[in-house]
């Protein structure tokens, strides 16, 4: 494949994080499997162009010799190709798969993605849209905002939450990450500003750099949002819009509480701040709270809410969508015709069916995915007791504290032992984060305890100070 776009030598370096391993004398081979890593994670796609050795060793404030021996080994690997007058570029060979790191590595358990099977009622679901799908065959099939039905439902959601909602104020998209995208090319700019929080979601985060758009990170604290934080981030830098995950925000599990939504939604209004508002886990509530109403019923207009079922029903299920004032929706309507035509007739039936069929038995579910997240929790605490992280009441995942910045060397080493993770740096705004990693818990009990076995051992291989000699916090 050829080269596509280029990644810079500075924002290479800060993909790569600390990839030296303190001690090892084999800075090749250890700038190689980082940038492997890259490739695994996806943050370096195939086809990115990679920059001269001469920058990307002044970057890394190494040998231009060593960064020759580390591209060497990713040729070697099929992972880069280079060409005369055009330079490298990662690449991927026939036939290798991402998780394959060597052929003595036991079966990769997948810690990435935080994503559970398809939810009890799919496949039902599916058989009675078929039979509803006799009306639509006669019909086009291009639903531009979606399909009534689903739209009135989405709808009344939303007005059973405490939130009023008209269908006119629905669109149907292919899941929440493109509802985001979608505001994000309507409402912003080259050059603009968008708050995010620190950390979050890191497809966001490419999202938002992929528009030209630049993130303004605010921290999230050790009890969650930061608001005068958020205040004096929206006065002084005037962010075009905002990015914010307040149900079991993704990576930390946190909820904001109606007063603190109250205080959030009267700040936008007050500013005209509009704020993208990502429910992708809001109904993964762990102990069976409703919880309180959505961000928009605090910030009217300016609060727009996408959603999604890829968490609560099934990642195959393509299908989320935006709730915002029906002049927004009209314009985005109009808008994503350069990009698609809409959204598929059939998903958006099955989902229809699926909420009239309602969860069978939320009780049950909401037990497994709690003993799932217990099983992390007691492997944690009995393999690695020097991490640290807080028990969520809902989401799927947990954000751990390691002892050390190691989380992009502890990915290395682990993909070394069978576990795919994704370093804390991927949650971030400007890099960092080195002391954090999220660990999902969309697994069954036995393999998030094997998973967690063999994260130790790899720990333990990249230990900078024995965990004997590290003070308990």
């Amino acid at each position: 494949m050829d080269p596509i776009g280029r990644i810079s030598a500075r924002r290479l370096a800060l993909v790569l994080g600390m990839w030296r391993r303190s001690g090892s004398r084999h800075g090749a081979a250890d700038l190689a499997a980082a940038i492997e890593l890259g490739v695994l994670d996806g943050q370096l796609p195939v086809g990115t162009r990679l920059p001269s050795e001469r920058e990307l060793a002044e970057a890394l404030d190494v040998s231009r010799t060593l960064v020759a021996a580390a591209l060497d080994r990713l040729r070697d690997a099929g992972l880069v190709a280079s060409r005369r007058g055009a330079g490298s570029w990662i690449t991927k060979p026939r036939g290798r798969a991402p998780e394959s790191v060597s052929s003595d590595v036991p079966q990769a358990i997948d810690l990435v993605r935080a994503a559970t099977p398809a939810a009890p009622g799919v496949l039902a679901a599916v058989d009675r849209a078929r039979l509803q799908l006799v009306d639509e065959l006669g019909r086009h099939g291009y639903t531009g905002t979606g399909l009534p039905s689903l739209r009135e439902r989405i709808a009344a959601r939303y007005t059973a939450r405490g939130l009023p909602t008209s269908p006119g104020q629905i669109l149907i998209t292919n899941g929440a990450h493109h509802a985001f995208v979608l505001v994000l090319r309507m409402l912003t700019h080259p050059g603009d500003r968008v708050l995010v929080e620190q950390p979050t979601y890191p497809n966001a985060l490419d999202a938002i750099r992929a528009a030209h758009t630049t993130p303004v990170p605010v921290a999230l604290g050790e009890h969650g949002w930061d608001l005068a934080g958020v205040e004096a981030a929206v006065r002084q830098t005037a962010p075009r819009l905002a990015y914010l995950i307040v149900d079991f925000h993704n990576p930390t599990g946190y909820r904001l509480d109606a007063s603190g939504r109250a205080e959030l939604g009267a700040l936008l209004a007050r500013t005209q701040t509009h704020a993208v508002v990502d429910e992708t886990f809001v109904e993964l509530d762990l102990e069976g709270d409703d919880g309180p109403p959505p961000l928009a019923a605090f910030a009217g207009d300016s609060a727009i809410t996408v959603g999604t079922v890829s968490k609560s029903h099934w990642g195959g299920l393509r299908i989320g969508w935006i709730r915002a004032p029906e002049d927004l929706v009209t314009r985005l309507t109009s808008a994503r015709f350069a990009s698609d035509l809409g959204s598929p007739v059939f998903e958006q039936l099955v989902l229809a069916e699926l909420f009239d069929a309602g969860d069978p038995d939320p009780a049950a579910r909401r037990a497994v995915l709690r003993s799932q997240r217990d099983a992390l929790t007691e492997a944690l605490r009995r393999e690695l007791p020097d991490w640290r992280f807080r028990v969520p009441s809902g989401g799927l995942s947990l954000w751990c504290r390691l002892p050390e910045p190691m989380s992009t060397r502890l990915a290395i080493a682990a993909a070394n032992h069978g576990v795919q993770i994704t370093p804390g740096s991927r949650f971030s705004a400007q890099g960092g984060l080195e002391h954090w990693l999220r660990i999902p818990f969309a697994q069954p009990a036995d393999r998030l305890a094997d998973a967690v076995t063999r994260l130790a051992l790899a720990a333990a291989s990249v230990r900078v100070q024995p965990a004997d000699d590290l003070p308990v916090a």
